[in-house]
């Protein structure tokens, strides 16, 4: 019973997140996913499929602000980065741009630590994930 409830619960996380499959491979910023976070959890994960190279990334807010604590970001060479944000971001607004180490890598997933800002409407937040081609490795 114990499996079955750990199935459900990673399932439902997983179709929480919609990733977008990333198949433009100009230079510039592309949607890398996005997912509605919610009051009860604090961090959450985008997977990155397809045209995976990126050099920076950001993250958008609709709905609701939120607080990004911090990042982790997974390369598919093996490689973690620890990023600490710690940065409110505004209802409709975004981060900071964040350089990747190593410029422009392959990445696996951003894992990210957020406290939900209360809101009088008791809005979920909706967040989105860019990340930034160079294509420097092609020039």
């Amino acid at each position: 019973m114990m499996i079955l409830l750990a199935i459900a619960v990673n399932y439902g996380s997983a179709m929480a997140q919609k990733p977008a499959i990333v198949v433009d491979d100009r230079d510039g910023w592309h949607k890398i996913g996005e997912t509605t976070v919610n009051f009860e959890k604090d961090r959450d994960q985008i997977l990155v499929i397809g045209a995976d190279r990126f050099a920076s990334i950001k993250f958008k807010v609709k709905g609701a602000p939120i607080q990004l604590m911090d990042l982790e970001v997974y390369y598919e060479s093996g490689d973690k980065q620890d990023i600490n944000v710690n940065m409110p971001i505004k209802e409709l607004g975004e981060s900071r741009v964040i350089d990747l180490n190593g410029g422009e890598r392959d990445l696996k997933k951003i894992v990210f630590v957020y406290k939900t800002i209360s809101n009088r409407k008791d809005v979920k937040a909706e967040v989105e994930v860019w990340g930034y081609k160079t294509n420097i490795d092609k020039k």
